[in-house]
């Protein structure tokens, strides 16, 4: 027997929560008295594995997890982005699907994961992104993502014939944007008329991998919330909402909740990606709602603010609560029968790897000399200008706007540039100007009486200590880091879980597997700088919202 044990313990060699490894956890609670036999010793090692499967805007993130929330193998399957246009943004949706395949097989191997013990599979992904199937269930044409910009005539369409921008938000909660769905749905209506006759289905990214997996159709509450066409209160597809844009309600999938099971691997799925016939799917959630799960955003006073390549702030809310402006969204929360506020900025640490990219090719190749992260060398060079970086501001609308400006032709821009800036006023002030716009958020979200007790980081901004100092500073709040880091992927396989009966709900789960680790404040002296500073900073954007406009319309000429 005790052959048995040492070769099993290599099976976990990190530490869950409790910080004793999994199975010699078990084991060390179990006495071996005479007559017991092998089949029951061999019961300790059986696992539940649940798989969190994020399709995400440059790959599908794939992770593995064990109940109690340790990560047991994860793996990332990169695929292209097409811009066929200035502005647009498409993707192949058969490379989800197999970058699903490949991410599958690698995390079942990396884990050294039997695929019996495989129990319930969760799925996330990019919001917004419309995929057209045909009759036989084929795509029509490559899928529009939420970054895709082209469809700011449809959305001017879609609030007049709902009777204007406030009856529109009284009627799904949300003011139409160009990365939504519903616009993109009108676009192919108005500039594809043979393609929009052949569609039959209409997808989110997810769903679309959902489908390949089970043959169903369908969707949850929290993704379907990002269409535009779901009646969020309700949260059911919105028929009021479809008859007046003159859509039929059967071009939409049937909506779950989040943790609840939407379908089962069929005879194909399960083929392609090596599992068992039946392995339970739930719906799974959108990024932005699935990534609050993976940082336990559960009940209300706890605020994330993610800083990817796009910035969000998230809140959750037990009721709905719209902003009358329509500056934040308001959608369906992964936990069920719950709501949340977001803000999106559309390039927060993706102005700083716009920086990266093209203005620190110097501190790109000491970094490779030097075997570290160029971020490290970048922010180490930001920290050295003071804060406030003497007056320069950066605007970060690369890709125009969202919250709170929803703006599309929106553009970024340093101002107060003068002979005493150098390279590190130019890198803080980036850092500090998406920091600037996630308070935008924040700011709102605070201004609809939404509590704010925990403010807690993911994301890039989440991995540089100078920038949780700074976002703690511009905030004016402390600031905490958790143990998972794993974002959407992981937020859904916990999702996953919970819908097939491992915890009560996701609220439990959340609770079991999810603790702070880091705790940063706010200095008092960087923070009256910054509340000194912030209001020029909102300023800027209408000074400058006009030309913005003007300069679109001479490139388009």
């Amino acid at each position: 027997m005790a052959t048995i044990l040492r070769s099993r313990d290599t099976l976990n060699d990190q530490h869950d929560k409790s910080g004793a490894t999994g199975v010699q956890a078990k084991m060390s609670q179990v006495t071996l008295p005479n007559g017991n036999s092998l089949t029951e010793i061999r019961g300790l090692w059986d696992m539940s594995v649940y798989l969190g499967i994020d399709v995400g805007t440059s790959g599908t993130k794939t992770l593995a997890i064990r109940e109690d929330g340790h990560i047991l193998a994860s793996s990332t399957v990169e695929y292209p982005l097409y811009s066929p246009n200035p502005g647009w943004s498409e993707q192949n949706p058969e490379d989800w699907w197999q970058a699903t395949q490949q991410g599958v097989a690698e995390v079942l191997n990396r884990g050294r994961i039997k695929p019996k013990d495989v129990k319930g599979i969760g799925l996330s992904g990019q919001m917004h992104g419309s995929v057209f199937l045909d009759k036989s269930h084929q795509v029509i044409r490559p899928a529009l993502l939420w970054n895709d910009q082209r469809t700011a005539a449809e959305c001017e369409e879609i609030e007049q014939r709902a009777g204007g921008r406030k009856a529109l938000i009284k009627l799904v909660a949300n003011p139409a944007l160009t990365g939504f769905t519903a616009p993109k749905i009108l676009w192919l209506r108005n500039h594809e008329k043979r393609n929009y006759d052949r569609t039959v289905q209409v997808l989110l990214p997810k769903d679309f991998v959902r489908h390949r997996m089970t043959g169903q159709f369908a969707t949850e509450v929290s993704d379907a919330s990002g269409t535009l066409l779901l009646d969020v209160k309700k949260r059911c597809w919105s028929k009021k909402l479809l008859g007046l844009l003159d859509l039929d309600l059967s071009l939409l999938p049937k909506v779950y909740e989040s943790e609840e099971v939407s379908g089962t691997l069929s005879e194909t799925g399960a083929t392609a990606l090596g599992l068992p016939v039946g392995v339970p799917v739930v719906g799974g959630g959108g990024d932005q709602a699935a990534s609050a799960v993976g940082n336990g955003i559960v009940r209300k006073g706890v605020i994330s603010a993610t800083m990817g390549t796009s910035g969000v702030v998230f809140a959750h809310s037990d009721e709905v609560q719209i902003d009358p402006e329509g500056r934040v969204h308001t959608f369906c929360h992964a936990v069920r029968d719950k709501w949340h506020v977001m803000g999106v900025v559309l390039s927060a640490g993706g102005s700083l790897q716009w920086y990266r990219n093209q203005l620190a090719q110097t501190e790109v190749a000491s970094a490779a000399a030097m075997g570290v992260d160029p971020y490290e060398l970048i922010t180490a060079q930001a920290a050295q200008a003071p804060p406030g970086s003497e007056g320069l501001f950066f605007l970060p609308y690369l890709t125009g706007e969202r919250t709170p400006h929803a703006d599309p032709y929106a553009r970024a821009a340093w101002i107060g540039l003068s002979l005493r800036h150098g390279k590190a006023h130019l890198a803080r002030a980036v850092m500090e100007g998406a920091t600037y716009a996630m308070r935008d958020c924040l700011e709102i979200i605070q201004s609809m009486k939404i509590p704010v007790r925990e403010i807690r980081l993911s994301g890039g901004g989440a991995r540089s200590e100078f920038w949780r100092h700074l976002q703690a500073d511009i905030y004016g709040k402390k600031v905490v880091t958790i143990n998972a880091a794993e974002g959407p992927a992981f937020g859904v396989a916990l999702l996953a879980a919970a819908g097939t009966g491992a915890y009560k709900n996701i609220v439990e789960a959340c609770d079991a597997t999810i603790d702070v680790v880091t705790t940063t404040a706010s200095s008092s002296a960087n923070q009256k700088i910054y509340n000194n500073l912030y209001p020029s900073y909102q300023r800027l954007y209408h000074s400058l919202r006009q030309e913005f406009r003007s300069i679109a319309e001479l490139i388009e000429r």
